[in-house]
């Protein structure tokens, strides 16, 4: 028995597909812009002996790595979901 998701099922499920590609290349292109910043940040600060911004950029890096993860994570779980569906 082969089961998979029919996504032609829907009216408008290509567009829906380009709607959620086009949103991940946005949370991709603004967790690397906040990489660079918060790095800079941290550095500077770093630099000149502000702990407490030193510690503010620190967040900020890890925080935008953990969105950056969790963006490409999504994709690949969904995927392997799929694949999981199919074997069902």
């Amino acid at each position: 028995m082969d089961v998979f998701p029919d996504f032609d099922g829907l009216n408008g499920i290509g567009t829906l597909k380009e709607v959620g590609g086009a949103l991940l290349m946005f949370v991709l292109i603004i967790a690397v812009l906040m990489l660079i910043i918060s790095a800079i940040c941290w550095a500077i600060f770093a630099s000149h002996g502000n702990a407490t911004g030193a510690a503010k950029g620190r967040t900020g890096v890890l925080v935008s790595l953990g969105a950056a993860i969790l963006a490409g994570a999504g994709v690949a779980w969904i995927n392997w979901l799929i694949g999981i569906g199919g074997q069902l």
